[in-house]
């Protein structure tokens, strides 16, 4: 079982880890809510439900939406770029010229670590554009090979798992829980 991200450098001031972490648990909220409430949402909804997910799946797992447009996390969080972007949230432009939101138009999935803390996302992309998956990348609190999508989600269901079964993605995990099998975990 990979190791938590509480093994952070003593470098890392734990200011900034904090500041990652209620911007990445804030954002899960954002794309939450547009899932609901964005008029491109339903396209989201559609997707989840052709997979013949149910809402109730989708809740436990946080799924949301990000909605199309450069800037409509940044400007719903209203946090300068330096953080979003170290959070994995944004991308920063050259020459200090601002920065853009790196989901657009995606089915958004919250990655926990063990503990339950929101660390990144994987966002799949609705409709034909590329890449189909994208995550978020390497940061303070991210590191993709410590972490399983779907194991906090699995602990919080099970009392005790005595096996899991790793599967290729997201909507691998996701589309077993539909069918009420938990031990369920995807490599990052």
């Amino acid at each position: 079982v990979p190791t938590t991200t509480n093994d952070f450098s003593p470098s890392i001031p734990k200011s900034e880890l904090e500041t990652s972490y209620r911007l990445l648990e804030n954002s899960k909220r954002f794309f939450q809510q547009q899932l609901r409430e964005h008029p491109q949402g339903h396209e989201a909804i559609d997707y989840l439900k052709e997979r013949g997910l149910s809402g109730e799946v989708a809740r436990d797992f946080g799924i949301g939406y990000a909605p199309e447009g450069w800037d409509t996390l940044s400007k719903a969080l209203g946090v300068n770029c330096k953080e979003l972007a170290a959070a994995g949230l944004v991308i920063e432009k050259d020459n200090n010229a601002g920065c853009y939101d790196r989901f657009r138009h995606r089915l958004m999935f919250p990655i926990h670590d063990q503990g339950g803390r929101m660390i990144a996302f994987g966002g799949r992309v609705l409709g034909d554009g590329t890449p189909k998956y994208l995550n978020s990348p390497e940061t303070s609190v991210f590191h993709k090979g410590k972490e399983l999508y779907g194991l906090f989600e699995a602990r919080r269901r099970l009392k005790k798992i005595q096996s899991i079964i790793v599967v290729e993605g997201y909507m691998d995990v996701v589309a077993l829980a539909q069918y009420g099998v938990y031990n369920v975990v995807a490599t990052l």
